[in-house]
C-alpha cells in the first residue's frame, strides 16, 4: 500500500481475532476476555502470521484504561474515597508490603539481587484495575460497599507505584542497578525526589477537588445548552483525555489516576449520567484492545522452559495476595466479606506491573526473564480470576456456615460505620437524581407541550431555561420592544394588556413567542399580577431548539395563531359592544 497502515490494521486484526476468540470462550464457558488475551497471542511476534504494532497496541491500551477509570470516576465520589479510607489506605499499604516481601523471598530462590526482587515484588504487588472493575461490573458490585473498598484500594494501590516508578530510578544504583541510569532519570538527591513528588501529588488533588468541580460542570453545561450530542460525547471524551494527559505531563502520575479524578470532578455536574453512557462504548471498545496488547506481549515458550518458576509467581499472585489481603482487613478489625472481596478482586497483576518491569530493565535491575515470568504471571492470573472469584465466593460461604456467630460478630462496628457513611453519600447521590427527575416532571406536567420531545431534550431545556422572577406590578415586557426571550410561566400570575382588553395567564401559560416567530417587536405590555417565577427561553436558544424539535415549534406556532385569532375576535366583539 502506498501508505503506512499499522494503526487500521492492528485494530482491524484486534477487533476481528478478538471477536472470534471471545466468542469461541463464551461457548466454552469461559469468561470473553480469556478469548481476548489469545487474540493477542496469535497477532504477536511470538506465533507465526500477521504481527501487529506492539508499541501501537500498548497506547491503544492506555486509552482504553484512561476510559475505564473515567468511567469508574464518574460513578465514584470524593466523599466514596473518604468512606473507606479506614480500610483502603492501610489495608492497600499492608498488602504490598507483604506482597513485596513474598517476592523478594521468591527470586531470592533463585539467586537473583535485592534489587531484582524489589522490581519483582513490587511488579507481582499491584492488581490490574481493568480486570477488577471488569469482575465488578460483571457481578453488579461496583456501587455496593464492598465494590466501593475494592475501587478505593486499587487508587492507594496506583498511588504507591506512581512514588515507586519516581523513587527506583534515584535508588537504582545502590540496588545494584546501572547508577548511570539511575542518575539520569531522576530529577537530585532522594529527599529533593521524594519531596517533589509528593508536592506535584498533591497539587494535582488540590486542583482537581477544589478547582475542577467548578470549571468542568460549568464546561459540561454550556456545551449542552448548543444541543448537539457529538459536541457533547467530544467534549466528554477532551475532558476525560485531556486531563489525563495533562496530569501525566505536569504533574507525574499515572494516566489512569489522572482520567480517574477526571471522572470524579465530572461526577459533580447533573450531566454525569449522560457523560457515562456516551463514553460507555469506547470504553468498552478500548478496555478489549487491553487485553489483546497483553496477549501480544507474551512468549508462551516460558511456559515450557520455566514451569516451576511460573508456577511460583502464580503462588504469591494468587495465593500470597489473597491470604495477605485478607489478614490485613482482618487485623484492621474489619469484617471477613470485605476481607473476601479485597482478596477475590486483587489475586491477579497487570499495566502497572509491565510498567515497573520495563522501568527494572531499563536501571539494570531486573532481569529480562524477570518480564517474560511476570507477563506469564499476568496472562495466566488475568485467566483463572473468574475461577478466583468463584472459588473464594464459596469459601466465603462454607466460613460463614461454619463459624456463623465469629463472622457475623467481628468488625461489626467498623462495618455498620462504612455502611452508614456509604448509606449517607448513596442517599445524597439518589436525592440529586430524585430532584432532576422531579424537576423533569414537573416541566411535563406544567407545561405539557414538552411531552411531545424525548428526555434528551429536556433535560436540555432544562439547561436552556433561564430562571427570571417578578413581583407584582412589575412589567415584564412593554410594547415596542424588540423580542429577544420566549416567558414560561412556572408559578403566580401575569396580565397581558391589549389596546381595548385585558388577558390573565396563570401558570402553565407562555407569552413573548410572537415576536420570537414572527421578528416584530412586542405588541403588548406583560404585567405580574402575583409573584411570579418565569422559565425563559432567550432568542438563540429558542431557535437553535425549535428548528431541531420541529413537531414541538408546529405546537407553539399553533397555539400562538389561536391565542391570536382570540385576540382579534375579542377585539371586534368589543367594538362591536362599543358601535351598539
Amino acid at each position: 500500500m502506498p501508505h503506512d497502515v499499522a494503526l487500521i490494521a492492528l485494530i482491524a486484526a484486534g477487533f476481528v481475532f478478538a471477536a472470534i476468540f471471545g466468542y469461541l470462550a463464551d461457548r466454552l464457558h469461559l469468561p470473553p476476555l480469556v478469548g481476548y488475551l489469545v487474540a493477542g497471542v496469535m497477532i504477536g511476534s511470538s506465533t507465526p502470521g500477521f504481527v501487529a504494532d506492539t508499541a501501537l497496541a500498548s497506547q491503544l491500551a492506555e486509552i482504553g484504561i484512561i476510559l475505564l477509570m473515567f468511567g469508574v470516576g464518574l460513578h465514584f465520589s470524593a466523599a466514596d474515597l473518604l468512606a473507606v479510607r479506614g480500610v483502603a489506605i492501610p489495608g492497600a499499604i499492608g498488602h504490598i508490603t507483604i506482597a513485596t516481601l513474598l517476592g523478594i523471598g521468591l527470586t531470592s530462590l533463585w539467586g537473583w539481587g535485592i534489587g531484582a526482587g524489589l522490581v519483582f515484588g513490587l511488579s507481582l504487588a499491584v492488581a490490574s484495575t481493568v480486570v477488577v472493575l471488569k469482575a465488578l461490573e460483571e457481578r453488579n458490585l461496583v456501587s455496593t460497599a464492598n465494590g466501593r473498598v475494592v475501587v478505593g484500594w486499587l487508587i492507594v494501590e496506583d498511588l504507591a507505584m506512581v512514588l515507586a516508578l519516581v523513587l527506583l530510578p534515584a535508588f537504582a544504583g545502590v540496588l545494584g542497578g546501572d547508577a548511570d541510569a539511575g542518575a539520569q532519570a531522576s530529577t537530585g538527591p532522594i529527599g529533593l525526589t521524594i519531596g517533589i513528588t509528593l508536592v506535584k501529588v498533591a497539587a494535582f488533588a488540590a486542583i482537581a477537588i477544589f478547582l475542577g468541580p467548578r470549571v468542568v460542570p460549568w464546561l459540561l453545561t454550556s456545551v449542552a445548552r448548543t444541543g448537539s450530542r457529538e459536541l457533547f460525547t467530544l467534549s466528554v471524551l477532551a475532558i476525560a483525555l485531556g486531563i489525563a494527559f495533562g496530569a501525566a505531563e505536569i504533574f507525574g502520575v499515572s494516566f489512569a489516576l489522572g482520567a480517574f479524578f477526571a471522572g470524579l470532578i465530572m461526577s459533580e455536574s447533573r450531566l454525569s449520567h449522560r457523560a457515562a453512557a456516551d463514553s460507555l462504548p469506547l470504553q468498552n471498545a478500548f478496555s478489549v484492545l487491553f487485553f489483546v496488547s497483553v496477549g501480544m506481549l507474551f512468549d508462551p515458550s516460558v511456559l515450557v522452559r520455566e514451569p516451576l518458576m511460573i508456577l511460583g509467581v502464580l503462588a504469591v499472585i494468587i495465593l500470597g495476595k489473597s491470604l495477605s489481603s485478607f489478614s490485613v482487613v482482618t487485623l484492621l478489625r474489619y469484617p471477613p466479606n470485605i476481607g473476601f472481596a479485597v482478596a477475590s478482586g486483587i489475586a491477579q497483576i497487570g499495566e502497572f506491573s509491565f510498567i515497573l518491569a520495563a522501568l527494572g530493565i531499563s536501571l539494570g535491575l531486573l532481569p529480562r526473564e524477570g518480564q517474560n515470568l511476570i507477563l506469564a504471571g499476568a496472562i495466566l492470573s488475568i485467566t483463572v480470576n473468574p475461577l478466583v472469584f468463584a472459588g473464594i465466593g464459596r469459601l466465603e460461604k462454607w466460613t460463614i456456615s461454619r463459624w456463623p456467630g465469629l463472622t457475623a460478630g467481628y468488625g461489626a462496628a467498623k462495618q455498620e460505620r462504612l455502611r452508614r457513611e456509604l448509606a449517607a453519600i448513596g442517599a445524597q447521590r439518589e436525592a440529586r437524581d430524585r430532584q432532576h427527575h422531579l424537576e423533569i416532571e414537573q416541566l411535563i406536567e406544567t407545561f405539557p407541550m414538552f411531552d411531545k420531545v424525548d428526555e434528551s431534550a429536556q433535560e436540555e431545556l432544562l439547561l436552556l431555561f433561564r430562571p427570571r422572577s417578578a413581583s407584582p406590578g412589575d412589567r415584564v415586557i412593554r410594547t415596542g420592544d424588540r423580542g429577544d426571550s420566549m416567558y414560561f410561566i412556572a408559578s403566580g400570575a401575569v396580565e397581558v394588556q391589549l389596546e381595548d382588553d385585558e388577558i390573565p395567564l396563570r401558570a402553565g401559560s407562555f407569552f413573548g413567542e410572537m415576536a420570537l416567530l414572527t421578528g416584530a417587536r412586542r405588541t403588548a405590555d406583560v404585567v405580574a399580577v402575583d409573584f411570579c417565577q418565569f422559565l425563559v427561553l432567550e432568542r438563540r436558544d429558542f431557535n437553535l431548539f425549535m428548528s431541531r424539535h420541529p413537531r414541538l415549534r408546529a405546537a407553539v406556532s399553533s397555539m400562538a395563531r389561536e391565542r391570536q385569532e382570540m385576540n382579534v375576535s375579542r377585539q371586534k366583539r368589543d367594538q362591536s359592544l362599543d358601535a351598539g
